[in-house]
């Protein structure tokens, strides 16, 4: 496999997106080896339904759009973005037992360590915001047998 790999969409800050962006993270990370019905391809769903929900929610409609970008570094880390043009940063909010929200960064960054990896929140030069994770990528190469080629 290449030494890094680069996938990115861009979609409306509505909610039909938030399946969108699980439906492309999936399909891209199965295209580069890992099998959609794994348990880490289960978290990653779950990772990117909270970070995209966050980018459809929490940004009042001032951002009218999102991207989503994947980064695959040498076949060892793999990275999961998610971008808007809203300057205000997540904060953790106390969340009632009541309450049907304010649990999001925190499911996303226990998620992320559970896997090996961590959570980031970075500024754009744009005035908006990247959320991402980090985990390590734990799909092994395929073996080339003898009389195969490696791609």
């Amino acid at each position: 496999m290449a030494d890094h790999l680069e996938a990115s969409v861009t979609l409306p800050s509505q909610p039909a997106s938030v399946s969108a962006a699980r439906g492309y993270v999936i399909t891209t990370l199965a295209e580069w080896g890992l099998p959609a019905d794994t348990e880490i391809a289960d978290t990653i769903r779950l990772i990117v339904s909270e970070l995209t929900t966050n980018a459809v929610q929490h940004t009042f409609g001032q951002s009218p759009t999102f991207t989503v970008d994947i980064r695959l570094e040498r076949d060892e880390q793999l990275s999961i973005g998610v971008t808007d043009s809203h300057p205000r940063f997540p904060k953790r909010l106390p969340a009632a037992v009541q309450q049907d929200n304010g649990r999001g960064m925190v499911i996303i960054r226990w998620l992320a360590a559970e896997c090996g990896g961590r959570m980031h929140v970075r500024p754009t030069r744009e005035g908006g915001k990247t959320v991402s994770i980090e985990l390590p990528w734990t799909v092994s190469a395929p073996a080339v047998t003898a009389g195969q080629q490696e791609p």
